[in-house]
């Protein structure tokens, strides 16, 4: 039977764990982000690759679930909204959300489980095989040629995903509007142009709400890269070793971006 003593020093060499591992995705961020200026030349082939499987790989999914994320906020929010005579009013709220908190996060959760998962199990198979080793043999940083394209590449397209699917969410709306709750096509449309209306004291031509979804958006693609390509380089112990990276990726990918996402909300509306 396990002792008290025996469970602290479990429940501290766990929190020592975790604590190392988040230094160690900080170190190679850091490094990332020194290695860009230098080596962003050398290795434009490899962030143009990055971009397909970043951008063009995950772009149908992404549209397919904008698309029916919109009609089902739409359909689920304008039922509750039609019981109080305020159907029209379904167009403010789908902009709001879906630009504000479910875009980015929406596609943030799609990039982790399809993109994510693969860089940790390529990162991670190439660490297991000892072709990490070999590249540091031949004096090739692996940070600067794993890892920095990939964020690169996340932290560009991720915004862009977002966008197309926020507006994809926004005409799946419309369709919802227009069959089920007898919103005109005018009228919703009209509605959300206004409630995406720029504020006098806003930055630039665009509300708040679209900064900072495409700002959540740059954060969530970084963090995903991040923790995948850390989790990937800590693996070991053969595929099983390579399966519990991509699991560990997924798993702190998810905690992250639901945590850092409500911050990144209360530092700008709060």
């Amino acid at each position: 039977m396990a002792t008290l003593k025996d469970t602290l020093e479990a429940r501290g060499r766990a929190i020592r764990l975790t604590v190392l591992e988040a230094g160690f995705a900080c170190q190679i961020l850091s490094q990332s982000v020194r290695r860009l200026g230098p080596d962003l030349r050398q290795r434009w082939r490899f962030v143009l690759d990055q971009f397909v499987v970043c951008g063009i790989s995950p772009l149908p999914v992404v549209c397919v679930v904008g698309l029916f994320t919109g009609m089902l906020l739409a359909l689920q929010v304008g039922m509750e909204l039609a019981k109080l005579g305020q159907s029209e009013a379904i167009a403010n709220m789908i902009g709001v959300i879906l630009f504000r908190e479910m875009g980015p996060f929406m596609t943030s959760m799609i990039l982790t489980a399809s993109v994510g998962s693969a860089m940790a199990a390529e990162i991670g198979t190439m660490r297991v095989s000892e072709e990490i080793d070999a590249l540091e043999c031949m004096s090739v940083d692996p940070v600067s040629f794993l890892v920095m394209p990939r964020i690169v590449a996340m932290a560009i397209m991720t915004p862009m995903l977002t966008f197309i699917g926020c507006v994809l969410g926004c005409l799946g709306g419309g369709i919802v509007a227009k069959t089920q709750l007898a919103v005109s096509g005018s009228v919703y449309f009209r509605n959300l142009l206004t409630s995406l209306e720029a504020e006098p004291d806003s930055l630039g031509p665009f509300p708040e709400e679209i900064y900072t979804g495409l700002i959540k958006a740059f954060v969530f693609g970084i963090l995903v890269a991040t923790v995948s390509c850390a989790a990937g380089l800590k693996a070991s112990g053969g595929a099983i070793g390579v399966g519990r990276a991509v699991r560990t990726a997924v798993v702190r990918c998810f905690l992250m971006l639901i945590i850092i996402g409500y911050y990144i909300s209360w530092m700008f509306f709060k």
